[in-house]
């Protein structure tokens, strides 16, 4: 079973189905990628890698992977 050393902690805690803050927090970690070049595969492995991220990998599916990279590239491509 997880412990959290605080609530804070508990709070920041990254699950599959927080999409939108799985993609805040590959941005803050990762803001030199270039979004246009990542597989699936690679994807996970950088999602499962943030600290924060508490959740299950084997869970992850080309469906979830794919809408995280589609808000991953909406967000850094919000600009243009």
């Amino acid at each position: 079973m997880l412990e959290y050393s605080s609530e804070a902690d508990f709070q920041n805690a990254l699950y599959w189905e927080a999409s939108y803050e799985i993609v805040l927090a590959l941005m803050a970690a990762y803001p030199h990628i270039d979004v246009d070049s990542l597989g699936l595969a690679q994807l996970k492995a950088l999602i499962v890698a943030l600290p924060n991220f508490v959740d299950d990998p084997a869970l992850a599916n080309d469906e979830l992977l794919s809408q995280i990279l589609r808000e991953w590239w909406e967000e850094t491509n919000a600009d243009f």
